[in-house]
């Protein structure tokens, strides 16, 4: 599968040319030749004779970006003053920053922000702890926690280098639902000395949204947290994702007729992704489901199995199916893929059932080739912006934590996921809802709110059904 040029290698660069003729217009053709594309031109300063432009272009990656660069400066009278990305630029410094929402102008507002005025604030959550969410950013603060073992598609590169990845968590938080979030790196990737860190650090914040770390230790991570804590602990990589393909499934069945607890599901990947989507499709009520790993379905009678497989094993596969991916597919009506690329083919998907729905969620490169994919299924799904129907965590997430926020919700469960998959799904009209679009953009106006609200009534349920 080709990859196309992408604004995350988007690179400028500042060339010196001759002011006549139409040596500007090389440019756009020299970018063009090599395969990449021009998306803006910019005039930095004029001169009779000369004239420096600016040329933004994206790239494949570092190496196409190096030819690009090469093309340019190789077109006669054309110099390369400089280069730059794009992407490390957005980057310099960090892409947040913290901000005091009160003016601190004279003497007595600064005796009211601290000392002495800020004393009788501090003895009032002293006699009261549950005051801090009244009287802190505790009301409206998460942290997003990572050891740095599992980061996007990177693996376990260490606390330093995921700090960009968890600054871009916190800037989402803010953007989407305007929560103040904390990137929190934590350098040891041992459960006791992690889940004691977060511990201690609990009393500051709202939420505790767990990032990045590698299975099966974020299982026991979560668990352990959900223990000892009393506000929300949510593993994005888990729920969230389980959250995104509940929704987009949900949607997906209707526009094929189906019904959740009556198709076959294959799925591929039972790591910490693919358990939590599995667990909260069967919530949900999804009833005939086959999961797969590398080593062929999970079932009963292997040897293999840890207790997070052995789960898997006694809670799918009602058959005892022991064969591979592909016979698991066959006859199926979905396939969800959590695992890694070009696993299966076009022939495989010819033999699932008519109207087939594939979630190919795997990044950067599907299990299945999208554009094969969608010669075959009705519905195509992946986890990449340059296809229809993406499936990102950021569609939840910064809403899931605002309704928990609001409600002061102690704790997450099975039912508020459930409802924010549901009122993800209805953002989608039926007017909207088709093929190519059964879930909803990013930057839906109302899509934060929708989920927010849903969560929100339901931890309250939940309260009044517990009589707390």
């Amino acid at each position: 599968m080709a990859t196309l040029p992408s604004v995350s290698y988007s690179i400028t660069v500042r060339l010196e040319l001759d002011a006549g003729g139409s040596a500007v217009g090389s440019l756009t053709n020299a970018v063009e030749r090599v395969g990449g594309m021009v998306t803006a031109l910019d005039v930095a300063a004029a001169e009779r004779e000369r004239i420096r432009i600016d040329v933004t272009c994206a790239a494949r990656d570092t190496e196409h970006a190096q030819a690009i660069i090469a093309a340019l400066g190789a077109l006669e009278g054309v110099v390369v003053h400089k280069v730059s990305d794009r992407t490390f630029l957005m980057h310099l410094g960090g892409k947040i920053e913290m901000k005091s929402k009160v003016a601190l102008r004279n003497r007595d507002e600064l005796s009211m922000a601290y000392t002495p005025g800020v004393a009788r604030v501090s003895q009032a959550i002293a006699a009261n702890k549950d005051d801090a969410r009244r009287l802190t950013i505790k009301r409206n603060s998460v942290a997003v926690v990572t050891d740095g073992s599992a980061v996007l598609g990177l693996g376990n590169i260490g606390p330093e280098a995921a700090m960009p990845v968890m600054e871009g968590k916190a800037a989402l938080f803010k953007r989407f639902a305007d929560i103040d979030a904390w990137p929190i790196a934590l350098d040891t990737q041992d459960v006791d000395e992690i889940v004691r860190t977060v511990q201690i650090l609990a009393p500051g914040f709202g939420g505790i949204n767990l990032e990045d770390i590698s299975a099966p230790r974020c299982f026991e991570v979560e668990a352990r947290l959900r223990e000892l804590l009393d506000i929300p602990v949510f593993h994005d990589d888990q729920h969230g994702t389980a959250i995104v393909v509940l929704a987009a499934l949900r949607n997906g069945l209707r526009v094929v007729g189906k019904k959740l607890d009556e198709v076959r599901i294959a799925m591929s990947g039972a790591g910490a992704a693919g358990t939590a989507i599995l667990k909260l499709l069967k919530h949900a009520g999804a009833r005939d489901i086959i999961v797969s790993d590398v080593h062929g379905a999970v079932h009963t009678g292997r040897e293999d199995l840890d207790a997070n497989l052995r789960w898997i094993a006694e809670n799918t596969n009602p058959t005892g199916y022991s064969g591979d991916l592909r016979g698991a597919v066959t006859g199926a009506d979905v396939f969800i893929g959590v695992s890694a690329p070009n696993v299966l083919s076009g022939e495989d998907i010819v033999e699932m059932n008519s109207d087939s729905i594939i979630f190919a969620l795997a990044n950067p490169e599907p299990e299945i080739d999208p554009d094969i994919a969608h010669l075959h299924a009705a519905v195509v799904a992946t986890g990449r912006s340059d296809y229809p129907n993406q499936i990102n965590n950021v569609l939840v997430f910064p809403g899931f934590f605002r309704g928990l926020l609001d409600a002061q919700s102690h704790y997450v469960n099975s039912d508020m996921m459930v409802a924010a998959a549901e009122a993800l799904a209805d953002v989608v009209t039926e007017d909207e809802l088709g093929p190519n679009y059964i879930i909803p953009s990013v930057f839906h106006s109302d899509l934060s709110h929708h989920v927010a609200t849903a969560v929100r009534e339901a931890a309250q349920r939940d309260r009044d059904a517990r009589g707390k």
